[in-house]
């Protein structure tokens, strides 16, 4: 008769004790007990959702730098971002209705660079003269800096405003909520909403410091990703060869 081989029918009664004896006796994990998800991790996954989002705004306002990219909407307009940002500025890339253009701040001095069809749609009668377009021209591939009087300088400073941008940007709506734990660039997270997502989602970092690194806006008004906590970048003004200076106000603006 052929059966089961001996050596194999008297260790499966032993392993299956020796389980028991260890998990009944110890409360150690294993022999097919659930594994912990705050194993290894900075432990904020146990807390309360209210105090992971303190947490991580406290984090992101001592962080020295961050790169901030995705979209945004802001009064019905749609703005792609991808910025890098301190205390005093920041520097990136912002494209709107299909126009890319630079932005660069330091300390208050704000500069914008873009492409002459930037400069020549700015007057907003959608037609252009020669001289327009000669004016525009000029412009082209040069740092442009705006002056804190004018309108542009209200409407696009903001996106190089760490504090600003992002004190706006990480509050959820509603009632805060966890809504379990999630991975964002191999990065384990823990994921927090507002009135059970309608108000927005933030996942928040499981790993170190507890980072914000992915945000979805309330009312689909975007979506962004927050990296590049802490690491330092260049930031200073361009050279008065690379610069148009027109004093008061841009023109057309």
């Amino acid at each position: 008769m052929t059966g089961i081989p001996q050596g194999r029918s008297r260790r499966a009664p032993l392993v299956s004790a020796v389980c028991a004896l260890v998990v009944t006796g110890t409360g150690l994990a294993g022999c097919g007990a659930e594994k912990d998800p705050d194993a290894g991790t900075n432990g904020v996954g146990k807390l309360p959702a209210a105090t992971i989002q303190a947490k991580t705004k406290k984090a992101a306002e001592a962080a020295d730098a961050v790169r901030l990219s995705g979209n945004v909407v802001v009064n019905g307009t749609t703005y792609t971002l991808d910025m890098r940002l301190k205390a005093d500025g920041g520097t990136g890339s912002v494209t709107s209705k299909g126009e890319a253009f630079r932005l660069l701040r330091v300390g208050e001095n704000l500069f914008l660079k873009a492409d002459a069809e930037f400069w020549s749609d700015q007057d907003g009668k959608g037609g252009t003269t020669s001289a327009d377009t000669a004016a525009a021209e000029k412009l082209e591939g040069m740092y442009v800096k705006v002056p804190t009087g004018d309108p542009a300088y209200k409407r696009f400073s903001g996106f190089t405003d760490k504090d600003v941008l992002l004190d706006g940007l990480l509050s959820l709506h509603g009632t805060l909520g966890t809504d379990g734990r999630h991975e964002q660039s191999g990065v384990r997270t823990i994921r927090i909403t507002g009135g059970k997502g309608s108000g927005g989602s933030l996942d928040v970092s499981l790993e170190g410091t507890p980072y914000p690194l992915l945000l979805v806006r309330a009312g689909n008004a975007g979506t962004l990703r927050l990296s590049d906590w802490g690491k330092d970048f260049p930031l200073e003004e361009p050279t008065k060869k690379e610069t148009v200076d027109y004093g008061q106000q841009l023109p057309s603006s």
